[in-house]
């Protein structure tokens, strides 16, 4: 009789490691998911070089000893903080209506390759979309394209995570720039 319930016992904590096994196995599988929800917009960057205050959408906030704040530092621009509050829109036309606004920062920080690292938001005040999506990470400026993370959002984007694939869409010197941004929310609320 003991021997049958030391085999029972045996046997039962066999099963469970086995099952225990097969659960933790399957979690650690990567799954391929499909995006919730995709989106694209443009955003426009004027910088302020001294003489376009008028029109500007960014400027240089904070630059190394060397630098100054209408114009760029050398060696890639290293050290250079720059804010913004760029017009998002659903085309290249910087004259088109904005669907909302980019605000945020951008440092470039490396003085060997011409690289930032970027954290902003998406902040949307039409009527299709309200609140905002939240952005964070580096960004290699001189590959085509680039992803960083989606790390949240507000309103219509409560919670979303996601990843948005940036490509330069056009620029002219170190005063304009416009980038394309390709969104992919994977969890959505």
């Amino acid at each position: 009789m003991e021997s049958k319930i030391s085999n029972s016992i045996a046997i039962s904590f066999y099963l469970l490691l086995i099952i225990n096994f097969s659960i933790v196995e399957s979690s650690n599988k990567i799954h391929a998911h499909r995006p919730c929800k995709t989106l694209s917009f443009y955003f426009h960057d004027i910088l302020y070089n001294g003489e376009n205050a008028k029109n500007a959408t960014s400027a240089i906030v904070g630059a190394p000893a060397w630098g100054n704040l209408t114009k760029l530092a050398g060696q890639n621009n290293f050290g250079d903080l720059i804010v913004f509050d760029d017009p998002i829109t659903l085309d290249n036309n910087i004259h088109s209506n904005p669907v909302g606004r980019a605000q945020g920062f951008y440092i470039y920080d490396n003085k060997e390759i011409f690289t930032s690292w970027l954290g902003f938001s998406f902040v949307f005040n039409s009527t299709q979309h309200k609140g905002s999506i939240n952005f964070a990470g580096a960004d290699p400026i001189m590959n085509k394209t680039r992803d960083i993370s989606v790390i949240g959002g507000t309103g219509d984007f409560f919670m979303t995570r996601g990843i948005a694939t940036i490509m330069t869409d056009s620029f002219e010197g170190e005063v304009y720039f416009r980038l394309r941004v390709n969104i992919k929310l994977y969890e959505c609320w």
